[in-house]
């Protein structure tokens, strides 16, 4: 099933059910008013939430238009949002941008950071920027919702603890994060709110495209209209879902609600480097960070700016028929 959160006035929004189309919905106040609320029943609800999905299938209940503009983040607040390292081939080109060597333990031992959960961006409501020089970059990536995860759990089992996938736009601000990692605490200014997709969906939802804990389909980024990223969120990863969701529960319990992101997608190229652009024949990037990392070892400089007032992003998913999985992500940067 796919359910989404309207925007109603309220700060949690209002919980519907979604057609497979993403072109109808119907209220499921009946059943949880808001997605927060299912997740802490979820055994109860996700039955009954099914239920009405095959009924808004079958055109057997009342339905209404579903625009992904009226659409809160899934969970448009949660509990806790931590964010992973799926992908190492992004760390690599980060830290090498950063001059910093990868420790080897980051090839068997996730990254993972805590980030800003009590407010998230819409995906549709505008990046809010309070200066350039804070280099503005948008983070592709795939993220998951658990219900109640004890701790340590085992990777095997955390994935029965997630329960539903989505896209996610992670906004770093780049200029920020050398200084705040050198005082050996973390992020904190330099991740600002997120953005997740209209849509999210139960793992079943996506059928052979979810498998071995992990989504299996190509990752749309366009940058101001043009194609900018193409990875494949199933190739090329080092940790699956699952064992990240393990790892943030290797020494407490996650709460329903808990939202685990796998980092910025990230492919390698054909010979085993940092892949090229889409324009090239690759299948580009899914943050603007990667591409400077790469113009900088080859041409001394990087070219392509962070994004700035104006500047638009796009982040989707397509199954193989060109149908949107779970809504577009389309945000524009604005001045704060």
């Amino acid at each position: 099933m796919k359910l989404a959160t309207l925007k109603n006035g309220a700060r949690d929004g209002r919980l519907v059910v979604v057609s497979r189309d993403l072109t109808r919905y119907t209220d499921a106040a009946r059943i949880a008013p808001t997605l927060q609320a299912a997740l802490d029943n979820w055994d109860t609800c996700a039955p009954k939430l099914e239920s009405l999905a095959e009924q808004v299938e079958i055109g057997s209940v009342p339905t209404a238009r579903f625009h992904e503009h009226d659409c809160e983040s899934p969970l448009p607040r949660a509990y806790q949002w931590a964010d992973g390292s799926a992908y190492i081939n992004h760390v690599e080109l980060v830290r090498a941008a950063r001059g910093a060597e990868v420790p080897e333990s980051f090839y068997s031992d996730p990254l993972m950071y805590q980030g800003m959960s009590d407010g998230f961006l819409g995906p549709r409501d505008p990046i809010p920027l309070g200066d350039v020089a804070w280099g503005c970059d948008m983070e592709g990536e795939i993220a998951v919702i658990t219900d109640d995860v004890p701790m340590g759990v085992s990777a095997e089992d955390a994935a029965g603890h997630i329960k539903l996938v989505m896209i996610c736009n992670d906004v770093s601000l780049r200029g920020l994060i050398p200084g705040e990692l050198a005082k050996g605490f973390g992020f904190f200014q330099s991740k600002p709110a997120s953005a997740f997709s209209p849509v999210a969906a139960t793992p079943d939802e996506l059928g052979d495209h979810w498998r071995d804990g992990a989504v299996h389909l190509p990752l749309r980024v366009d940058l101001n209209g043009e194609p900018f990223g193409r990875a494949h969120t199933g190739e090329d990863l080092t940790f699956n879902l699952p064992t990240l969701v393990a790892h943030a529960a290797k020494t407490r319990a996650l709460s329903a609600g808990t939202i685990i992101g796998s980092g910025t997608v990230s492919n390698k190229g054909e010979d085993g480097g940092p892949g090229k652009t889409i324009g090239e024949g690759g299948r580009g990037y899914s943050c603007i960070a990667e591409i400077r990392m790469i113009q900088q070892a080859l041409n001394g400089a990087p070219e392509t700016p962070f994004m700035k007032p104006g500047d638009q992003v796009r982040i989707e998913m397509l199954d193989e028929d060109g149908h949107s999985v779970f809504g577009a992500i389309e945000q524009e940067v604005i001045e704060a």
